[in-house]
């Protein structure tokens, strides 16, 4: 049972951003934003959603992606961060779990997941 102060101020919080709907498997690009000294600057992290854990202000996805040299690289986001810009939904993964760590141990053709794809709307 939350604080009903805490639980208003996680509202703001969470009212303040627009974040699209997404699930495990989907491919998504995150607008991160980097400070390096003085400078900030905002990069992309393109990746496949792994996982999708927690509630409120403390909810976080685990996006993996193949780096250099074929070799997985996870990074964890807090989804109402100030860092995270904005989450951009590429493709839509069909996969029948809510977490998947089982991608930790394939590789290339292996580790693909299907798309769904949506039937193109008819011109009547």
């Amino acid at each position: 049972m939350k604080n009903k102060y805490i639980a208003a101020f996680e509202q703001a919080q969470i009212a303040g951003k627009d974040i699209p709907l997404f699930r495990a498997g989907d491919t998504l690009r995150l607008a991160v934003s980097i400070t390096e000294g003085e400078k900030t600057r905002v990069q992309s992290y393109e990746g496949v959603c792994i996982s999708i854990r927690g509630e409120g202000t403390g909810r976080t996805i685990t996006v993996r992606k193949i780096g250099a040299n074929a070799i997985g690289i996870e990074r964890v986001f807090p989804i109402y961060s100030d860092s995270l810009e904005k989450i951009e939904v590429l493709r839509r993964g069909r996969v029948r779990r809510a977490k998947l760590f089982y991608l930790r141990d394939l590789a290339g053709k292996k580790a693909r997941i299907k798309e769904i794809r949506r039937p193109k709307a008819s011109a009547l």
